[in-house]
């Protein structure tokens, strides 16, 4: 723009205020004696005009109130003049005394007169510099071709979000109105802008072309926040959101950290309440082992439990470079909590007890395992090596080095398995039952479906195929999942955990099921493209041993509730220890000749109503 990069001259500015002081003081004058001066006042107006002016430039000069680029005049700048002006004012008032008590016995400079002078000064300065930056806006970005927003919340966070975008020239936003839940609020203004409730927004995105609804509400319930996007969706409308103030940058909101409300943020539930007392008492001074723990659960397990005071966390994983990033952030974010980091294999029976030996755990959060289902339908001895002989190896450990809990992270896949990777889960969890009770150990299973935001969960591979023009494949049209957040999944991991007295499997209330292809429509729609315009949805067939849709108890199972609302304790079937004991062993024993189809038979005789599902090992079924 021509005139974007003009700024006013520091003398012209200071010229300006300088003949406001001057207009001020003769306004003044004209106020205290109804326009009609007395002689003798008019006598005193050389010496008076000279000391105010002479003190008034004085004080700016010093100030430097001349100095700030005026095109952005801030609140800071107002109170900073209003300051100067008012301690030019002071000393005025003092001089005055001064002449009446020790010199002539009159007042230099009535006292009305200093208080107009004083108001009007300071409303003339502050005025002439927003008229100013008024009008630089305008010439560089005109109200007519801004953006238009509105702000959903019109408390303290909606009103930072219109500051900060009335702030940010480079964003081109006019905030067209604020949407608040608040009836009170309704049919008022905050800085001009008028306020309605969440009925008028319909007709406001109607009747006017707005870019995007800003979401400032700290704590808005998901059932809110999902009716807002899906309003939004219908008009074309990009929703964005306020970070939590916590996340601010030193208390300061920026334009750059109001984001695109995400799809994780449309799935999450109501905040989930745990016993932290409890969980406090179980963790708090005692050595804590987390397996997996670079993994999406395990790592969050890792945050969780770190700030209930450990003696020491120990951390296992194989995965080498997550594991260096998860020390980074760990030395980051609880600087002087005690952690090991240990790269090992839990296959590794030698490793394990090493590690047992060492740091002599007393509690194990058990996350280690491999939850691809396409992958482990293809490598069936991978499954059985990590999920079932790592778990196995971990239990028997458990046991003989005294660990107080072993707390199972299992799958709803391992329900009615229909695949290699929920059936070997499937008999990880018999085996931790059934050794429950043959030492001191209390072993405990919980239960749940998909996590958002997991590596290789669909939101993530949604997410890419987006970002790279598409298609979006979705294996069908009626695939049914259940979704949750990771930090509330362990957070229920925790709370069952607490309340755990040995065998139980704890299963999540996992809230409402998710339809893919609906999810897909939804994350294409929330990047501000059109499917197939902009993007195209492909599917491709259920993989191999993919169900429609997952189960959190098998047909013999039911549940009985807990004290917490979100987390019941499933009835399964008992298993003897030395029955299940030796089938495993056998089981474990057939790794070495690689043998899948022999693997997976005897998965299915261990586990009788694992029925393959689009895969290979259907032939096994029907015989």
């Amino acid at each position: 723009m021509l005139f974007s990069n003009i700024t006013l001259p520091r003398w012209f500015i200071f010229l300006v205020d300088i003949l406001i002081v001057g207009f001020s003081v003769l306004l003044a004058y004209l106020l205290r004696f109804n326009f009609q001066v007395p002689d003798i006042e008019i006598q005193q107006w050389p010496l008076v005009f000279s000391l105010i002016i002479g003190v008034r430039a004085l004080s700016f000069i010093i100030a430097r109130t001349y100095a700030g680029i005026i095109q952005y005049t801030s609140t800071e700048d107002a109170i900073r003049i209003s300051l100067v002006v008012f301690s030019g004012s002071a000393l005025f008032s003092v001089l005055n005394i001064l002449f009446y008590y020790y010199i002539n016995g009159t007042f230099i400079i009535p006292f009305s007169v200093i208080i107009m002078e004083f108001i009007t000064v300071i409303f003339a300065m502050v005025t002439f510099r927003i008229v100013v930056k008024l009008a630089y806006l305008e010439i560089t970005n005109p109200s007519g071709s801004r953006t238009k927003v509105i702000l959903y919340g019109a408390g303290e966070a909606g009103i930072i979000a219109k500051r900060v975008l009335d702030r940010d020239i480079g964003t081109k936003y006019r905030v067209l109105a604020y949407i608040d839940d608040d009836r009170s609020k309704w049919g008022k203004k905050i800085e001009g802008v008028n306020i309605y409730g969440f009925e008028k927004l319909a007709g406001l995105l109607e009747n006017n072309t707005v870019d995007t609804v800003i979401i400032s509400i700290q704590k808005l319930s998901p059932a809110k926040k999902q009716s807002i996007v899906d309003l939004c969706l219908d008009f074309n409308t990009k929703v964005m959101s306020v970070p939590p103030v916590t996340t601010w940058i030193n208390g300061q909101l920026s334009f750059k950290q109001i984001k695109n409300i995400k799809i994780e943020d449309l799935l999450e539930r109501e905040e989930i309440r745990i016993n932290t007392d409890k969980i406090a008492d179980e963790i708090a001074g005692r050595t804590v082992m987390i397996t997996g723990a670079s993994g999406s659960i395990g790592s969050e397990l890792v945050r969780q439990i770190i700030s209930f005071n450990p003696k020491k966390l120990v951390l296992i994983d194989q995965a080498e470079s997550a594991m260096f990033d998860l020390e980074v952030e760990l030395n980051d974010k609880f600087e002087g909590k005690p952690f090991e980091i240990a790269i090992a294999d839990i296959c590794n029976p030698t490793r394990m007890e090493h590690a047992f030996q060492t740091f002599r755990p007393q509690m194990v959060y058990h996350a280690a395992a491999y939850k691809h289902v396409p992958m482990m339908e293809n490598n069936p001895s991978e499954a059985l090596m990590t999920n079932i002989q790592g778990t196995k190896i971990l239990a028997d450990l458990s046991v003989k080095y005294e660990v107080e809990k072993f707390i199972m992270i299992s799958t709803d896949k391992a329900v009615n398995p229909t695949n290699v990777m929920g059936a070997s889960k499937r008999i990880a969890e018999i085996y931790t039952q059934s050794i429950n009770g043959t030492g001191k150990t209390r072993f405990i299973t919980t239960r749940f479906g998909n996590v958002l935001g997991s590596n290789g969960s669909a939101v993530n591979l949604f997410r890419k195929q987006i970002a790279n023009g598409g298609p979006v494949t979705v294996t069908h049209p009626e695939v049914i999942r259940y979704f949750m957040t990771i930090p509330e999944a362990c957070l229920l991991v925790l709370e069952a955990g607490s309340m755990g007295k040995g065998g139980e499997i704890y299963l999540f209330d996992m809230g409402k099921p998710v339809k893919i292809l609906d999810l897909a429509h939804k994350m294409i729609r929330l990047s501000g493209l059109e499917i197939d315009k902009d993007i195209q949805i492909k599917f491709t067939g259920l993989r191999p041993g993919e169900k429609l849709y997952e189960e959190l108890l098998n047909d013999e199972e039911n549940v009985v509730p807990t004290h917490h609302p979100q987390i019941m304790a499933g009835k399964v079937r008992a298993y003897s220890f030395e029955e299940i004991g030796k089938e495993i062993i056998a089981l474990i024993g057939m790794f070495d000749a690689q043998d899948n189809t022999a693997i997976v038979a005897k998965m299915k005789k261990i586990v009788p109503e694992f029925i393959s599902n689009n895969s290979v090992y259907e032939q096994l079924d029907n015989a």
